[in-house]
């Protein structure tokens, strides 16, 4: 590039004058800048000594749950229990997310305990292996039929139970059987009894709807079942079916019939705990119109307490006996 060897401009008073306004426009703009500057930097600098601490929007619930288990849970989010969690995560401004793991042994240990997630939206209240909240709900195993049967069956003891075809859950385990399955073992009838196992084939879609779907489909003429999966699937049935609360569970004590269901946390995170109880009480009415919307049999306690012993057969959560 050319070089201008033109001899540069000599200096005048006014030219001095105008580089030493220029310098002066520079120096006030440069303060201004540097006092409109300070305050955002000292606050910059308090920010960087005390950092801010996770806003509502960053908290999450972290659910465990069933991913293949209407009317309780899906992956889809189509069960009550999914509606019950997004209420609580709307309440607690936290994002709602999961952890997906099929409710049979070893659940709580997998995913609560492992701390995987922080809460169990439905347990027994009485449930050894978590910390639970006051129970939100109670309901019953139940009868199911066919409405054009007008059957009515209310009680165990009924002799037509004695002729009809009796669809019954089965765990493959005598002993976890449930209630309506010893009860009626007791009573004698069992050659009538035709069992469906409730865990079934899990690469098929809610595996304990199998009994319901039997009744509509005349493979049974009745069946026991809890009361949430039996009202959900009834009330879904193209059959028209009635379910009917089991009314004489207590002439088969200590078999319980009716449980009161609570939520989870892990032992010892009563925080967490105390949270949700708020949320539960405070959405009390929402909660109600969402298990109905559902079709779940409420029953209220005779005595205030939930019930004792097995859990209700929705599938079991954990083996205490493989060490939680």
């Amino acid at each position: 590039m050319a070089r201008d060897l033109r001899p540069a401009p000599r200096a005048t008073a006014a030219g001095f004058a105008a580089v030493r306004r220029g310098h002066g426009r520079r120096r006030t703009w440069a303060a201004r800048l540097a006092r409109s500057i300070a305050p955002a930097a000292a606050a910059a600098a308090v920010l960087l000594a005390f950092p801010l601490t996770p806003t509502a929007a960053e908290r999450q619930l972290r659910v465990c749950s069933d991913p293949n288990n209407l009317p309780f849970s899906n992956r889809a989010g189509e069960g009550f229990e999914n509606a019950l969690a997004e209420l609580i995560a709307d309440e607690l401004g936290a994002e709602l997310s999961y952890t997906w793991w099929a409710q049979r042994r070893g659940f709580i240990r997998n995913t609560l305990d492992a701390g995987e997630c922080d809460l169990v939206i439905g347990v027994p209240a009485d449930y050894e292996l978590v910390e639970t909240t006051r129970p939100y709900y109670r309901s019953s195993y139940v009868f199911v039929y066919p409405a054009a049967e007008q059957l009515d069956l209310r009680s165990l003891g009924d002799p037509r139970l004695r002729k009809l075809r009796i669809g019954v859950h089965l765990t493959g385990d005598d002993g976890a059987n449930p209630p309506p399955v010893h009860a009626l073992g007791r009573l004698g009838i069992v050659d009538n009894v035709v069992g469906y196992m409730i865990y079934g084939d899990y690469r098929d879609p809610n595996p304990p709807a199998r009994l319901i779907e039997a009744v509509a489909n005349g493979e049974v003429d009745v069946a026991t079942a809890w009361g949430p999966l039996a009202g959900w699937f009834a009330q879904r049935s193209d059959v028209p079916l009635e379910v009917q609360p089991i009314k004489d569970g207590a002439a088969f004590a200590p078999l319980p019939f009716e449980f009161s269901i609570a939520m989870g946390v892990r032992r010892g995170d009563t925080a967490l705990r105390d949270e949700i109880e708020a949320v539960l009480e405070s959405r009390r009415d929402d909660v109600v119109a969402t298990l109905e919307r559902y079709g779940v049999p409420l029953v209220e306690p005779r005595d205030g307490r939930a019930a004792e012993g097995a859990e209700p057969l929705r599938v079991a959560h954990d083996d205490v006996s493989e060490g939680q």
